[in-house]
């Protein structure tokens, strides 16, 4: 898990520092000849300060009707009808043709939106919009920061992980460009789309299933389910790998190919673009932040709709290769055959997800062990960068219990169905992480959420550091130093040596819960 408190620390100052750049982003709109949503408190606050200025320096220089038409236009749409605030309207959502605007609010991510005829340039990295509106009061407000034939200018860089600035700096940046129309006679389209276009960056951490997730595909489905996949992906920074790794998402989000936006040098035309995703939280959708209330129950619904079609033909593989063994083995009964089925689905069924290097269960063979004398039948898995996510997916989705020390592959809780159990072992030093990553969002989910946080006798720092040491008896407060001492001293040299009697006890009440659940529903369908 990459950078642990630095987002935290900045969270705390979050409320203070998005109601400045709302601000700065509002009064920006209004010089560009656009208008966005402001907030009640916002709206209230300029409203005294106006009234303020006028009692001190005198209503001849403050209080014209032309101040107070602008002040007022922070609260309405582009066509001059007062707007009600809908909190489930972001900045931007609504905008007129032939014009951009950019939502620079929120401390994760720009997200900047152009309506009209919008046309690639990858050679300059630029995205133009043409447009008919061409007002001097646009112009006479930009002309000191961008090029004369510039009606605005902006730059984005478009992943989601805005507040940590070593990783933005490894991320293309996009130029926006808004020039009048006789412009585009120089700019010809050789590819002209129908449908909008959703710009995003696949850099940074990309590689790491936990980043793929949090800082990609959730907010992509957050940013684009609502065009009913009537929509084209541009990604920057594009890898075959993740186009195949992710295909049975990205087709279920959209009917067209992706663009590679670098590799690809033809102008590609669009009548709308969002550059850069939204992002809510880790790992989750916010429901009061959707249209239709959706949430991350969704968008595992969502999952399961995507990896269902390459899961049914693992089953009729597996028919068929069940079906040769059979021919093979005719002696065998199918009295007996039927009655080792039935006792198997009664048993609910328990994956571990088994790490090799850091931070593994060194005594795993003996977890299995007890968990199939308790009554699970157990999986143990082991995914790598290559395997198959519909394979995992379907593993998960039909097991009752996850175990797993907490890392980036806790990410695959997602795959579980609302209900099930998560057992997530904690390390030394990874409590705040694994509650805040994987422990919250599991619980938003809907899965019964188990933390195990283990004891300085079940870690093996415990053989390397005094009883007496902070490593060992203040976890705490040698992370407080920094990423770099969590790291390495928590995240890269520790495993785990679970006590299997304290272990045992959370591992019981999963079983008894899931073992009712599971027998409830096969007593039903067998009815």
């Amino acid at each position: 898990m990459v950078q642990y408190f630095r987002y935290h620390q900045l969270k705390k100052g979050e409320h203070h520092h998005a109601g400045e750049d709302e601000m700065l982003s509002l009064m920006s709109a209004t010089s560009s000849g656009y208008f966005k949503r402001s907030r009640p408190k916002l709206f209230s606050l300029l409203i005294l300060s106006l009234l303020s200025c006028c009692l001190i320096l005198g209503s001849h220089l403050f209080c014209s009707p032309s101040a107070f038409s602008l002040l007022y236009s922070f609260g309405v749409e582009s066509d001059g009808v007062a707007a009600n605030v809908n909190a489930k309207a972001s900045l931007c959502s609504s905008i007129s043709n032939g014009t951009m605007c950019c939502d620079r609010s929120s401390i994760r991510s720009d997200v900047c939106v152009m309506k009209g005829d919008v046309r690639t340039n990858s050679a300059s990295s630029s995205i133009f919009l043409y447009t008919s509106k061409s007002t001097d009061s646009v112009i006479k407000n930009v002309s000191s920061l961008v090029d004369k034939d510039e009606l605005q200018h902006e730059r984005v860089k478009p992943y989601t992980r805005k507040w940590e600035t070593s990783v933005m700096d490894t991320i293309d940046e996009l130029d926006l460009i808004a020039k009048t129309e006789n412009f585009r006679n120089n700019h010809h389209c050789d590819v002209k789309h129908d449908a909008p276009a959703v710009f995003f960056s696949t850099g940074g951490y990309t590689g790491n299933v936990y980043h793929e997730f949090n800082d990609g595909l959730l907010p992509l489905y957050i940013t684009s389910q609502h065009f009913k996949k009537k929509v084209v992906f541009v990604i920057l920074e594009y890898h075959d790998w993740w186009i195949m790794k992710y295909g049975d998402i990205l087709s279920h989000l959209s009917d067209y190919p992706a663009i590679d936006f670098s590799g690809d040098k033809r102008t590609h035309c669009f009548p709308e673009a969002i550059v850069g995703l939204r992002i809510h939280d880790e790992l989750t959708v916010d429901p009061s932040l959707m249209q239709g209330n959706k949430s991350v129950v969704d968008f595992r619904n969502f999952l399961d709709r995507a990896y269902w079609p390459r899961i049914k033909s693992m089953i009729k593989e597996e028919e068929r290769g069940a079906q040769k063994k059979l021919e093979l083995k005719a002696q065998s009964s199918k009295k007996y055959q039927k009655q080792v089925h039935e006792a198997t689905l009664k048993k609910p069924k328990l994956v571990i997800l088994s790490r090799n290097g850091s931070r593994a269960i060194t005594n795993e063979n003996l977890l299995v062990k007890m968990a199939e004398e308790i009554g699970f039948r157990v999986e143990v898995m082991r995914p790598e960068p290559t395997t198959e996510l519909a394979r995992i997916y379907r593993a998960l989705n039909s097991s009752e219990v996850m175990i797993g020390v907490h890392g980036a592959a806790m990410t695959h809780f997602l795959f579980m169905k609302p209900g099930s159990v998560f057992i997530q072992v904690i390390p030394l030093g990874t409590e705040w992480a694994a509650d805040a990553y994987y422990g919250k969002p599991a619980r938003k989910l809907g899965l019964k959420y188990i933390g195990y946080q283990i004891l300085p006798r079940e870690s093996s720092l415990y053989d390397k550091y005094d009883k007496n040491d902070p490593v060992l008896r203040d976890p705490r407060s040698v992370s407080d130093k920094g990423w770099q001492y969590t790291k390495s001293t928590y995240l890269d040299n520790q495993n785990v040596r679970l006590n299997l009697g304290r272990f045992q006890r959370r591992l019981l009440r999963a079983y008894r819960y899931s073992f009712a659940k599971v027998n409830t529903r096969y007593h039903l369908q067998s009815q």
